[in-house]
């Protein structure tokens, strides 16, 4: 297959998940901290959304996407190099469930809610874009070399 159709059933899978998150509400962020918030008002249905989509993915994974050596398209799969649990990973962690606690918006979510042409969204998003930039450009300087610390002091 070409790389158009790969490029047409990656948009219409997004699509197809967008519809999804949008219908299930996992886009509103009062719903997102309603579910997050387990001492207050907790709001079980998120966890129902997230149990069915596992049910939906589940056999899929473990009978089509496990076993492969390759992707559909031929390429090879990607896979983590490192799988040790390190600073790094700990704090990206916690910086990533603060702002999904503290906003209620998840990236995937944030995309697909976009199309609503929310101020605070559209903010949120280029917020997000900016913080990646910087964490990736600050990353590579620390793995370049000391350069970056010895700058900062």
């Amino acid at each position: 297959m070409n790389k158009l159709v790969f490029r047409l059933v990656a948009l219409l899978s997004g699509l197809l998940f967008g519809i999804g998150m949008a219908i299930s509400g996992m886009i509103e962020p009062q719903k997102v901290i309603g579910f997050l918030d387990i001492t207050g008002e907790w709001d079980p249905s998120l966890a129902f959304v997230m149990g069915g989509a596992l049910l939906v993915f589940m056999p899929s994974y473990f009978l089509l996407i496990k076993p492969r050596q390759l992707s559909v398209s031929k390429e090879a799969l990607p896979c983590a190099t490192s799988l040790k649990v390190d600073a790094r990973l700990i704090s990206g962690s916690m910086i990533f469930g603060l702002g999904w606690g503290l906003a209620g918006i998840c990236p995937g979510p944030v995309v697909t809610s976009l199309a609503l042409g929310n101020a605070g969204i559209v903010l949120f998003f280029i917020a997000m874009l900016t913080g990646s930039i910087m964490t990736k450009v600050i990353i590579e300087r620390l793995d370049s070399g000391p350069d970056l610390i010895e700058t900062l002091s």
